[in-house]
């Protein structure tokens, strides 16, 4: 068994959406980022690739490479999971925490833990999502962004 531990913060800005495994989880504030911001997708993709001692997230999908503009951030988890394959090991399951102010995960949670489960080809009993809030305090207390935790299992194949 090889644990991974994942984590991805961004600021917010005005336009475009809010999106958690690829899920919209706000219509009204998009993420400052090079891809699409998916701060879960980009913690799960970290976990992966260090539970397989493959690197990080930077070092696959550097953000000064314009091949990642607005790019699926569901797409660096299928393939940090097919770089794990490679190297004999599959996810069995995976624990998030997003941390936000005014985000709401319970309403999407399910359809997150779905997408989690199917972009891995992990039963939907192996994924947890969790939410917090940091109560007022700093950056996320003021609500300026969103951070994500990961932590992902992976065992041989």
């Amino acid at each position: 068994m090889r644990v991974g531990w994942g984590v991805d913060a961004h600021r917010f800005k005005h336009d475009g959406v809010t999106l958690l495994a690829g899920v919209v989880v706000d219509e009204d504030r998009g993420i400052e980022a090079t891809s699409d911001g998916d701060v879960l997708a980009h913690a799960v993709t970290d976990a992966v690739l260090g539970a397989a001692a493959l690197g990080d997230l930077g070092m696959h999908f550097p953000s000064a490479d314009p091949r990642w503009w607005r790019a699926n951030s569901m797409d660096f988890i299928r393939t940090a999971v097919a770089m794990a394959a490679d190297h004999g090991l599959t996810p069995s399951s995976v624990d998030v925490t997003v941390v936000a102010e005014s985000v709401r995960i319970s309403p999407h949670r399910d359809d997150i833990r779905t997408r989690l489960a199917e972009t891995l080809q992990i039963p939907m009993a192996a994924v947890s999502v969790k939410a917090t809030s940091t109560d007022g305090l700093g950056f996320l207390g003021r609500d300026e962004g969103i951070v994500c935790q990961a932590v992902v299992v992976l065992t041989p194949a």
